[in-house]
């Protein structure tokens, strides 16, 4: 087997499909000495309430527009929002099957008391991953010493590089982003995650999908989240010049 590298921002809670990522990788790297951009799903997500995808939002302290992830911190009255967070997750998923398991879970990564945006969101996701029975070894991209501006594709190579990797894994959604023969040019594989599509009973609601895993969590026992970690494909990229600069 290929040793295979993948590296994200630090997403709050994120979706399905960033666990399979991490999952199938022999090293993950989280992006916290990339830029922060304002209105991604770094600080905010998605859940079910009354069978409709519902928003929920970590607010930051105010911030500069070219501020890395770790240069940023949620806001002073926090834990008045987590429980607030709390309240609706308690209302909202109080009929599902795990929530006597997943509840006390999302509360105990809540209460972490670390403030800084990509050190509470890097304990949440080793939280979850060891929920999800998820080992890989997870990394922080400011620990590499990489140049602050350089093509996001010189950046991910030299990662794979440090990491010893052999293959780069990146979700389905940045295939315009890379270009397969730059990465052969420095002997690595470029290859990418697209995550099936998947279904599971949300109560007697119609499935709504991609949402966050906290979803995935309340609804689906241990034994069948290892079957969906397990939903996916692996596919290679598009031939083409793809260049993207970091701010």
């Amino acid at each position: 087997m290929l040793r295979t590298v993948s590296m994200m921002q630090p997403y709050l809670f994120p979706y399905l499909g960033y666990f399979q990522l991490i999952a199938l990788s022999d090293v993950f790297v989280l992006g916290d000495d990339l830029q922060y951009v304002k209105g991604s799903w770094m600080n905010r997500n998605r859940v079910l309430v009354n069978g409709q995808p519902k928003l929920i939002t970590f607010p930051l302290r105010k911030g500069h527009q070219t501020e890395q992830i770790r240069e940023r911190w949620l806001c002073d009255d926090f834990d008045r929002e987590a429980e607030a967070l709390m309240k609706t997750l308690e209302r909202c998923y109080a009929k599902a099957p795990q929530r006597d398991t997943v509840l006390p879970l999302i509360r105990s990564i809540l209460a972490y008391p670390e403030r800084n945006l990509a050190l509470f969101t890097e304990n949440s996701l080793r939280c979850l991953c060891a929920y999800l029975g998820i080992r890989t070894p997870i990394y922080r991209g400011s620990t590499l010493d990489l140049p602050a501006r350089m093509d996001m594709q010189d950046r991910v190579i030299q990662i794979t590089h440090r990491m010893d990797g052999e293959l780069y894994l990146n979700p389905i959604g940045g295939m315009d982003l890379y270009c397969p023969a730059r990465f052969r040019a420095d002997g690595l594989l470029l290859r990418f995650l697209r995550m099936d599509e998947i279904t599971y009973t949300q109560l007697k609601h119609p499935f709504v999908p991609s949402l966050s895993i906290i979803d995935v969590l309340m609804f689906n026992s241990r034994e069948a989240l290892k079957e969906l970690l397990l939903r996916f494909s692996v596919v290679e990229g598009h031939e083409k010049r793809a260049t993207l600069t970091l701010a």
